[in-house]
């Protein structure tokens, strides 16, 4: 039987957060973190953070820039948050 190997502590949270459009490291974390101590404890001490959708395309190429992204001088606003959601 193939052992997982996996870093994804908790696969189904995290296709959960993906499917919320969170970003691949944003589920992972949160996702490891539940599985780690217990969902409720992580939903207690998470916050809140505002929506890509919100923010202006400066906040979002500053964003892909502290990442480490490339390409995204040239992508419009609802590419770039696509770009960051799945980085």
């Amino acid at each position: 039987m193939a052992e997982n190997t996996s870093p994804i502590k908790d696969e189904e949270m995290y296709e959960a957060l993906r499917d919320e459009g969170n970003s691949k490291q944003k589920s992972a974390r949160i996702a490891n973190a539940a599985a780690r101590d217990s969902r409720s404890e992580v939903g207690e001490r998470g916050g809140e953070s505002g929506s890509y959708e919100d923010w202006t395309v400066q906040q979002l190429t500053q964003r892909a820039r502290e990442i480490g992204l490339t390409g995204y001088s040239e992508l419009k606003k609802g590419e770039l948050i696509k770009a960051l959601r799945n980085s």
